[in-house]
């Protein structure tokens, strides 16, 4: 498949939108209070914030330039303001009002004339109309003062470059020196009516619509929660992306909390589940959705921000320490023996399906990436009170997965597999109560890196349990984008496999999530990896593809392109191999395409273009007698002309032995291993080490392939019909790979006619019956 990863548009196709308009607007906060932004109506937005501390401050911002959207989508960069307007009216409730000390005030950040930063402060009560409530506001960005009290404070904004600009907004016991809330406070803000008038009233934007790939996306609350809903659907649906959508929940921003020391906040297990504001967000991103044709997954982990996370509810290991991610901040994986954070979970995934149910959407639901956490030395978190409890009090010591395990140490795993097991069934049922009368697709998520990392092979008794075997499911979700990023493609296949045969999904009832790419330096190496897998997920038959995740896509430009049904039919190839020998007269001939310039002087500048010879056939010559010339004509008119390939000897080159040798397991140098890569491309070379020029065979013969590693005969591999070799465990690093084989070429008819005369043959004169060799992909 093509893909694409864009840095800004270059000629794709752009429309305008009014500046300001309120789909692009975000918001910005200071953990633990919570905020989210939706839009109400075309021209107005609402904030919808959850105060804890007397501190936290919430910003409603408007950048200058477009770090959000797509390359190809994005609104383009306008930093001058001057001769612009902005109108909107105002309304709030939950916070200090208009007219307060600390009352909105609009922040302008930029530089002065001199081209020096600055930044301006200006009191909205000083442009208001109306009550401190509920105003119109007027900003004239050329006569705009910042200060408390005009015209006694007037500091005069420059609007000439302006970088971002944010309404901020704090509760009624605002007090900068900090110190909790006596209790949590729920405000909101509107803006309605947004309007700009004036120069650069109107932005261009992206307006590109990527035709649907079959290709699905996943997002985060977590990572998308300051941007609007509407904005991040529009950047999904633009780039092709249709169907269902995978939504984390996630683990850091969807939950209530309680004060539990100065400064320190926990979750609220006894109050409702989702926030304010994570329930306005995510009712109106389940609604757009389901209006924009998309099918939602609500995804709920087992894992919570440690700084928030009820210290009883987390797993730990042997010596008591908290099982932690490496996120920074790190969270922590709640135990599925605890009876109270289990509780939890089922409560926000009741209240995710009752506001799915309210926006018409069918209710789909992936409980993600359940498991005891296992450090990377193979300490396993299996020792929380709770559930030391459940096993018995006083369970057998597994100090290291990585460690030779005893009869009651895997016995042990195996109660761990049950208890988590019956974890998912029991939050599994609860999804599928609150969805009643209507019927939930619920779908788990398997990381099979972790879970079935070579160094713990017994980690798949605790965390692959055979208690999700199927149907315990609707749909099995696979993830493996660790092996896939570090090339360790004989895993992946093992994964594959060992899954398959464990917990019995057929594949058309398996979704596959690729990805992702945490560091933008990495995603020159990382997306065609990515996208490569969407395919082979295809190839495998496995129901849906889903790329995580939406801002990795967003910033690295990355955009898949279509696979059109025309498009494949343009290279279809029949496995099949000419019906007849080659005699005496036929001809081959390899050529190389060079471009040749000749200066002024009479010297020549010369360009290969191809790295690999075209080879030209002609078999006519080797038609002998009618029975022959039938067989002849039966084949083309089997490959209809030119439409197909096919495959053909070439009696002067078809092993890797010399050009016509019997082939040994060291003829050819495929690569040099590293530990991880276990799939070797067929290649045959020519002339000296240091020249040689390389030949990519597409066609072996079956059964004719041979293979050695560091000189050794090897028999643990696969052989791809495409010619890869694929074994099941990756060479050593330094260890040559070598194969010898025997070999066909990929060709097709060259013309869409043969032109036989009966009279010409019968009078032994050969016909002419053109080939051409097929570049196939490497």
């Amino acid at each position: 498949m093509a893909y694409w990863l864009a840095k800004a548009r270059n000629g794709q196709r752009s429309d305008f939108i009014q500046r300001f308009d309120p789909r692009f607007w975000t918001v910005k906060f200071p953990r633990p209070m919570m905020a989210a932004i939706t839009t109400i109506a075309p021209d107005a937005l609402r904030v919808d914030c959850v105060f804890y501390r007397k501190k936290d401050l919430v910003g409603i911002i408007w950048d200058s330039v477009d770090r959000l959207d797509h390359p190809l989508t994005a609104y383009e960069t306008r930093r001058d303001y001057r001769g612009l307007s902005l109108s909107f009216r105002w309304r709030s409730g939950g916070i200090i009002a208009l007219d307060g000390l600390n009352g909105p005030t609009l922040t302008i950040e930029g530089r002065d004339e001199a081209g020096q930063p600055r930044t301006w402060y200006v009191r909205l009560w000083n442009y208001a109309t109306g009550s401190p409530t509920d105003a119109q506001i007027d900003l004239r960005f050329s006569e705009m003062d910042g200060g408390f009290l005009l015209p006694f404070q007037a500091d005069r904004v420059f609007a000439g470059d302006i970088d971002r600009m944010f309404v901020s907004m704090v509760a009624p016991a605002y007090d900068q020196a900090g110190g909790n809330l006596s209790a949590q406070v729920e405000g909101w803000a509107e803006m309605t009516g947004i309007r700009a008038d004036g120069a650069g009233a109107m932005l261009p934007i992206g307006d590109v619509l990527v035709p649907p790939h079959g290709i699905s996306m996943c997002t985060a609350f977590d990572d998308c929660g300051t941007q609007t809903p509407a904005r991040l659907l529009r950047n999904v649906r633009a780039l092709g992306y249709r169907g269902e959508i995978v939504h984390y929940l996630g683990m850091s921003h969807y939950f209530r909390l309680k004060a539990v020391a100065a400064d320190k906040f926990e979750v609220d297990g006894a109050a409702a589940g989702l926030n304010v504001a994570a329930r306005a967000w995510h009712g109106d991103f389940f609604a757009r959705a389901k209006a924009m044709g998309f099918a939602p997954i609500a995804s709920l982990s087992y894992e919570l921000l440690a700084m928030h996370c009820p210290q009883a509810w987390a797993q730990r290991d042997l010596s008591g320490t908290a099982g932690l991610t490496g996120w920074d901040p790190p969270s922590n994986l709640l135990s599925p023996a605890n009876d109270a954070a289990m509780a939890y979970l089922r409560k926000i995934a009741g209240e995710a399906v009752g506001l799915m149910k309210a926006a018409g959407t069918d209710v789909r639901f992936q409980i993600g990436e359940p498991w005891w956490w296992t450090y990377a030395d193979g300490r396993i978190c299996l020792y929380d009170d709770a559930a030391k409890t459940a096993f018995g009090g006083k369970p057998v010591a597994i100090p290291s997965l990585r460690d030779p395990l005893s009869a009651s140490q895997k016995a042990l795993l195996d109660q761990a597999g049950a208890k988590l097991a019956a974890s998912t069934a029991a939050l599994s049922e609860a999804v599928r109560k609150a969805a009643a009368p209507a019927v939930a697709d619920v779908r788990l998520l398997a990381f099979t890196p972790t879970l079935l990392d070579p160094g713990t092979p017994e980690a798949r008794r605790a965390n692959l349990p055979t208690g999700w075997a199927y149907p315990a499911f609707d749909r099995l979700q696979v993830e493996d984008y660790d092996w896939l990023t570090d090339g360790k493609d004989g895993l992946r296949r093992k994964g594959y496999e060992i899954v398959g045969e464990r917990l019995g999904y057929p594949i058309a009832r398996q979704d596959y999530l690729s990805g992702f790419v945490l560091l933008p330096e990495d995603a020159e190496t990382y997306w065609p990896l990515i996208d490569a897998a969407l395919d082979e997920a295809e190839t495998r038959g496995v129901g849906n593809r889903f790329v995580w995740a939406s801002p990795q896509v967003m910033r690295d430009g990355f955009v898949r392109l279509p696979n059109h049904q025309d498009e494949v039919d343009m290279r279809p190839f029949d496995d099949v191999s000419y019906p007849l020998a080659l005699g005496r007269g036929s001809t081959v001939v390899p050529e190389f395409s060079t471009s040749i310039t000749v200066t002024a002087s009479g010297h020549e500048h010369r360009n290969t273009l191809w790295s690999d010879a075209r080879l030209k056939f002609d078999v006519g010559p080797g038609v002998r007698g009618e029975a022959e010339l039938g067989t002849l004509i039966a084949f083309f008119r089997a490959r209809r002309g030119a439409a197909r390939g096919f495959r053909l000897r070439d009696p002067n080159d078809f092993s890797s032995q010399a050009m016509t040798g019997i082939p040994t397991p060291f003829d050819q140098l495929l690569g040099i291993g590293d530990g991880a890569k276990t799939a070797f491309l067929l290649i045959k070379h020519y002339g000296e080490d240091g020249d040689a020029q390389r030949r990519r065979i597409t066609r072996p013969v079956a059964g004719s392939v041979k293979v050695s590693v560091d000189g050794t005969e090897r028999r643990n591999f696969t052989l791809d019909p495409r010619g890869v070799i694929l074994f099941d465990e990756a060479p050593p690093p330094g260890a040559d790979v070598r194969a010898g084989f025997l070999f066909e070429v990929p060709v097709r008819f060259a013309e869409d006619r043969l032109e036989i005369s009966s009279v010409a043959f019968a009078a032994g004169e050969a016909p002419s019956v053109p080939l051409i060799e097929l570049r196939e992909d490497a």
